[in-house]
């Protein structure tokens, strides 16, 4: 299937085109609207032909959105292409990039953006027509980002960095008696962190499951975009895993949460009664890494402040039951993170995200890695960088951005102003962008 963007034209023929837009596409076709049967293949000479091929490649993947091209055109440009007036096809009302060279139908002419001026001047558009664009296709354009370059970037920026290892004493002393309570559980609930729901997956989680029915929840759900959270629904479905979306916060998917857990709660009674025991109240145990949210889902399932909670990990430092209902009762834990993070590029997201204790790590090279990632996403990191610090991104030197925010912020200071970005972002200061997408 061949994808288009239409673009209204006056009757001058040269037009000022992203050098982005250009490299998404693979020719410009020119065509007359009267007389679709007059068709012109202008090819495009790629002067970086790895970007092109980088670019193509992840474009394959949402390029129906349409709209990540057309915000790709409101880039800053430094590509021109003319038409010759002599040219047959020079009186074409319109120009249409397209992905695919070999379908001989042209496209339909159905996406229009207006207020696209000739003549060499950059693409415009009203400012509605501008918040409409930025928000309709924030998501798609988040699908852009090459995910597999990027973890590889992403393990040769953590190679020189100290290992990030946090192993309080309270793990330890709690993790030989989490696994003699799970033994005791007739169903899991599992919280990761949506942002990174791989990272925050410990390695030894199912060993100690057994055969148990788990639950996952994905907290934090307000800090993605809904694109990721069907991904990564999508994903778990295929694996046969039930997933909650969930903010600890906030209350949201916290019922469904209740209901899910009281629903497993009735089946093992059934059983229970058909064996000719009486029904008893269902153990469920709560598990997850550091700061992930276990507390605070509990709290707003329970409708009341039962488990101490704050925004910083290592504060639930022991094992605690606490009663939902007449059929539920819920064990509350410590986060649990291996002895040994063996993962770096793992343990550099739990940093990020603030689900691992800050002495382990360099708050400036974690931030350093952080806007370096940042920079790799068109519109959703880059831009909101761009915007809240007024300093540009560049994707090569993390380090660099964050010595420019130092002398403009805070005389100087590379840790105030490490501490800053990497504060925004915790909050959400940067809009929704996860860290993860699920493996292909």
């Amino acid at each position: 299937m061949t994808t288009s963007m239409m673009i209204s034209t006056s009757s001058r023929y040269q037009f000022r085109l992203s050098l982005e837009a250009v490299f998404l596409a693979k020719a410009i076709i020119v065509y007359n609207l009267d007389n679709s049967n007059q068709t012109a293949l202008l090819q495009i000479q790629q002067g970086v032909s790895i970007h092109f091929y980088r670019i193509r490649s992840r474009v394959r993947l949402h390029f129906h959105l349409h709209l990540s091209l057309s915000r790709a055109l409101e880039l800053v440009s430094n590509g021109f292409f003319s038409i010759p007036s002599s040219s047959p096809f020079s009186s074409a009302p319109a120009l249409c990039l397209i992905n695919d060279l070999h379908e001989a139908a042209p496209p339909p002419p159905r996406l229009f953006v207006p207020n696209a001026i000739a003549g060499g001047t950059t693409l415009t558009w009203s400012q509605k027509e501008k918040i409409n664009l930025a928000n309709d296709s924030r998501e798609g354009l988040w699908e852009e980002c090459d995910w597999q370059n990027l973890d590889a970037d992403l393990h040769y920026w953590t190679r020189p960095l100290r290992p990030v290892q946090w192993y309080p004493g309270h793990i330890a002393k709690t993790e030989k008696e989490l696994k003699e309570q799970l033994k005791l559980m007739d169903v899991v609930i599992e919280v990761r962190d949506a942002r990174i729901p791989l990272a925050t997956s410990h390695p030894q989680m199912d060993s100690w499951l057994g055969n148990r029915k788990k639950i996952l929840v994905l907290n934090r759900e307000d800090m993605v975009s809904s694109a990721d959270r069907n991904a990564w629904a999508a994903f778990f479905a295929k694996q046969g895993i039930k997933v909650v979306f969930a903010n600890g916060q906030l209350g949201m998917g916290t019922m469904k949460l209740g209901r899910l857990a009281k629903s497993l709660a009735t089946v093992v009674n059934t059983k229970r009664r058909a064996k000719g025991l009486l029904p008893r109240p269902v153990r469920a145990g709560i598990v997850g890494y550091p700061n992930v949210g276990k507390s605070s889902l509990i709290n707003r399932l329970l409708k009341r402040r039962m488990c101490p909670a704050a925004s910083r990990p290592g504060v639930t430092r022991e094992l605690k039951w606490v009663r939902f209902g007449k059929d539920l009762e819920l064990l509350d834990s410590p986060g649990m993170l291996p002895m040994r993070i063996s993962d770096q590029t793992a343990a550099i997201k739990l940093a990020i995200c603030d689900d691992i204790g800050e002495r382990s790590y360099d708050v400036a090279d974690v931030t350093a890695i952080l806007v370096q990632m940042l920079a790799r996403i068109p519109t959703v990191g880059s831009e909101a960088l761009c915007s809240r610090y007024r300093i540009d991104v560049d994707g090569r030197c993390g380090k660099t951005f964050i010595e420019k925010l130092s002398l403009q912020l805070f005389n100087g200071d590379v840790s105030q102003a490490a501490f800053r970005v990497l504060t925004d972002f915790r909050k959400g200061k940067f809009g929704c962008v996860a860290l993860e997408r699920p493996p292909r």
